[in-house]
């Protein structure tokens, strides 16, 4: 995502409008709005779709009630920020009927894998955690390509998460409840440069 400068430039509702006109205009884009900025995240590489199916397979083989969706999410509370995750662990059913931006209300884990841009720093690593944990969303996993690590963020309370476990790839990762999951994370070490 590249924002656009470190100043709000615009309201919630005027970047829901300018989300809509992109999404007619411009093939492959997905807008964001966070922390007042509104920005573009690039269009995933082959491998980020390949780690992002991995992550699917896992989560649908060991709770098959659960979908790994990717709609635009609400996030930030009163601050009104929009954040598109690469995956959105939820009920199959969590997001029928809620439109372009769903509520974070259901979602169980919200996950990114970084992309090789200039601002993947700032957005995944400092920005979607705190946004998420802002909305209550129980985990935050981040697979991070650069440093061959997954992070696993939880314990939200309303501003950041209380814990993060960081471990390379390569070793089973538990995801904690509502999760409830595990990660035999050494496929991830073929998805990366």
């Amino acid at each position: 995502m590249t924002a656009i400068s470190d100043r709000p430039q615009m309201l919630p509702e005027q970047f829901e409008e300018f989300a809509r006109h992109l999404a007619t205009t411009a093939e492959g884009v997905r807008p964001e709005f966070i922390n007042g900025k509104p920005g573009v995240k690039p269009v995933p590489d082959g491998d980020h779709g390949r780690v992002t199916q991995w992550l699917l397979r896992i989560c649908i083989h060991a709770r098959p009630e659960l979908h790994l969706h990717d709609p635009g999410l609400k996030v930030q509370g009163c601050r009104g920020g929009f954040a598109r995750p690469d995956g959105t662990l939820a009920d199959a059913d969590a997001f029928v009927g809620q439109g372009d931006w769903a509520a974070a209300d259901q979602v169980l884990m919200a996950a990114e894998v970084t992309s090789f841009d200039s601002d993947t720093d700032r957005r995944d690593r400092v920005e979607k955690p705190r946004a998420y944990a802002e909305s209550g969303i129980p985990v935050y996993l981040l697979i991070d390509r650069d440093s061959a690590e997954v992070l696993v963020h939880s314990q939200p309370d309303g501003v950041r998460y209380g814990t993060v476990r960081t471990l390379p790839f390569g070793r089973i990762v538990q995801l904690p409840d509502p999760v409830g999951i595990s990660l035999d994370t050494e496929p991830l070490k073929n998805w990366v440069r």
